[in-house]
């Protein structure tokens, strides 16, 4: 495993994270809380110390789940959460995957973090992002001004956005970089899925920011480990069984594109997706969705991995412009699979 250290602070975190999005809502399967902390636990003794959480999650069940875990090891992990999501009074009516109202208000905030903080069982959040914000958060100065007083008070280290639903909002992250310079921002990136996380990337770059990127859905909701095919059937409470069948054709055909990067079993191709968004040194960490220990052990291994060459590099540029050989439909976006992420709006 390899580490990286978020600019302007001492936060440093292994290039592969675990998101506990898949453990704690049941949208991935059901685990028990012994499963979820066992899988976790196995993930520590592989290397991985990031762990990012919500307080929507399950209600709060993800970072009860760190605290399980890791009682007794804190100070070996990086703790990371999201707040902004007003579940303590809407979290019981939750409808799917469908957004509940939010509350970026200071005091909601402040609230929500204390609040975190106790189910978590520690005194400080390493890194704090205010989950899916829209425009009027990225101008609104009284927020930024609460998560500088939560940095000063000690509760927090690193603050900033997480960028949803789907798979949008350009717009909140360039002005947030532009404006607020975050310390993190976590938005989808995958070599399907390349806007708007490039442009975002672009203007980090442009700006000279400090901002330090965690990508979720790497693997573009599993279709870039490589083991769907055009007949895969997902189990009854699996969130992708909300995609049309369209999804699953496009991606498949278009996964077989890339089967070059693994390199004749030097590299798995879920490994050679993540190797290929941690060229970029403004990316903190890669937080794959994992759900199995068989998985876990294939994803940690990446940073050992051979580094992806300029010449697999250009493949890909060639493949994305060319959109894998399949017609652009008018109104979408180059780099992009044709069917967005909505399947993960809340996440």
């Amino acid at each position: 495993m390899k580490f990286r250290t978020f600019r302007e602070s001492d936060v440093t975190v292994s290039e592969i994270g675990f998101g506990l999005w898949t453990l704690s809502t049941g949208w991935w399967g059901t685990y028990t809380d012994d499963e979820a902390v066992a899988l976790m636990r196995k993930a520590k003794d592989l290397g991985i110390t990031l762990f990012d959480a919500a307080d929507t999650y399950g209600n709060g069940r993800s970072e009860e789940l760190i605290a399980k875990a890791f009682a007794d090891c804190r100070d070996e992990i990086v703790i990371a959460t999201k707040v902004g999501y007003d579940f303590m009074t809407f979290g019981d009516g939750r409808r799917g995957q469908r957004e509940i109202p939010q509350d970026f208000s200071p005091a909601a905030i402040r609230s929500a973090t204390e609040a975190a903080l106790q189910r978590l069982g520690t005194d400080c959040i390493d890194i704090l992002q205010l989950h899916n914000i829209r425009m009027e958060q990225t101008e609104d100065a009284a927020l930024w001004e609460t998560l500088e007083d939560l940095k000063a008070e000690g509760k927090i280290k690193v603050g900033g956005v997480a960028l949803g639903p789907a798979i949008g909002w350009l717009g909140e992250g360039v002005r947030a970089i532009q404006q607020r310079n975050p310390g993190v921002m976590q938005h989808i990136y995958n070599l399907l899925e390349q806007h708007p996380g490039a442009a975002i990337h672009d203007a980090a770059r442009a700006c000279n920011s400090d901002t330090m990127f965690l990508i979720r859905v790497p693997h573009s909701s599993g279709m870039l480990e490589g083991h769907y095919t055009e007949d895969t059937v997902f189990p009854p409470n699996d969130h992708r069984n909300h995609r049309p069948r369209a999804w699953l054709i496009d991606g498949v055909r278009k996964v077989e594109q890339l089967r070059f990067l693994e390199q004749n079993g030097n590299r798995t191709l879920g490994q050679a997706a993540m190797l290929w968004l941690l060229r970029d040194d403004r990316v903190a960490s890669v937080l794959p969705n994992i759900y199995n220990a068989e998985q876990l052990v294939e994803f940690a291994a990446t940073s050992d991995k051979p580094a992806l060459t300029d010449d697999e590099l250009g493949q890909i540029a060639k493949l994305v412009e060319q959109n894998f050989g399949q017609p652009w439909q008018e109104g979408k976006f180059k780099g992009t699979m044709e069917l967005p992420s909505v399947a993960e709006a809340s996440v």
